[in-house]
């Protein structure tokens, strides 16, 4: 990888192991996200920003009036705001556990189409406007499903996609990587996290659970994801307090509590650092629909 860690975020995402996807539905006025990776699929739908800058991998590109990207796990992407002037920025995304499809559902002859799409989504593939044009009524359907439901229509998204017509790979296989999920030891140290952010979490006894020393810990946390041990345990609060903060009436004081902050100057003050906003405004400017099934 010639990108360096600082540029590129690993976004924690509010996709709990459990879940099955997320759907966010949204109006928004600019881009402001990072570039970034995580370890979820991501289907991504743009509509009204035309002009905007789009970036897989070594891939950079304005974009037109509608757009559909299928990112695969690891994969570095997002949009910028480019040249575009719209401030009614449609969007849809929907993230999905790389497990989510089993192998041996994935082996079947019906799924191949299906299991072709995933393993080229390693390059982002680019639908046609037409494909996006015709996906997007199921895709707001998408976001208004639970359960079930919302699985049964995500599995019938995917294969209306990977039959589609005059899809396009975006980037080239210098910039596909598999460098995170490929370490054990940081895949357990996020088992950890997700079983333990309620509680205050040490590096100490992290390190003591995979057998290695604390400096050994916190080098391959550097390595492996560009942040400290101590920053990657609040990225993930702060993913699961954003989660809650669009999801719940609980107060401010009890989502930082119930996320491991027990300072609620230091949950605003981190909040403010990793969203660029305070936790009210964060809740009052959320616009759209955000379902976890």
């Amino acid at each position: 990888m010639n990108r360096t860690n600082e540029k590129i975020q690993r976004e924690i995402t509010p996709l709990l192991q459990g879940d099955c996807l997320l759907v966010f539905d949204r109006l928004k006025s600019k881009f402001d996200f990072p570039v970034h990776f995580h370890p979820e699929y991501e289907l991504n739908f743009i509509q009204h920003a035309a002009n905007a800058e789009r970036i897989v991998g070594d891939h950079k590109s304005l974009i037109g009036e509608i757009e559909l990207v299928l990112v695969g796990p690891n994969v570095y992407h997002g949009w910028n705001n480019g040249q575009c002037q719209s401030e009614q920025i449609h969007e849809i995304t929907v993230q999905f556990h790389r497990d989510l499809i089993h192998e041996n559902l994935l082996a079947r002859n019906m799924m191949k189409p299906i299991r072709d799409m995933l393993a080229n989504a390693s390059l982002g593939i680019l639908f046609s406007e037409d494909t996006a044009e015709q996906i997007s009524g199921r895709l707001e359907r998408l976001s208004q499903k639970n359960g079930i439901d919302a699985f049964v229509e995500l599995i019938s998204v995917l294969h209306m996609l990977s039959v589609s017509e005059n899809q396009k790979l975006l980037c080239s296989g210098a910039f596909t990587t598999s460098y995170f999920s490929n370490s054990d030891r940081i895949k357990k140290v996020c088992e950890f996290i997700e079983q333990n952010y309620q509680e205050k979490i040490r590096i100490k006894e992290v390190a003591t659970s995979l057998n290695v020393t604390e400096t050994t810990l916190s080098r391959l946390m550097k390595q492996r994801t560009g942040r400290s041990f101590v920053d990657f345990v609040n990225d993930y609060r702060i993913g699961i307090a954003s989660r809650w903060l669009t999801e719940t009436n609980q107060t401010i004081a009890e989502i930082a509590f119930s996320c491991g902050f027990y300072n609620i100057s230091n949950f605003n003050r981190t909040f403010r650092k990793s969203k660029g906003c305070t936790p009210g405004i964060y809740r009052e400017n959320f616009s759209g629909i955000k379902r976890v099934s």
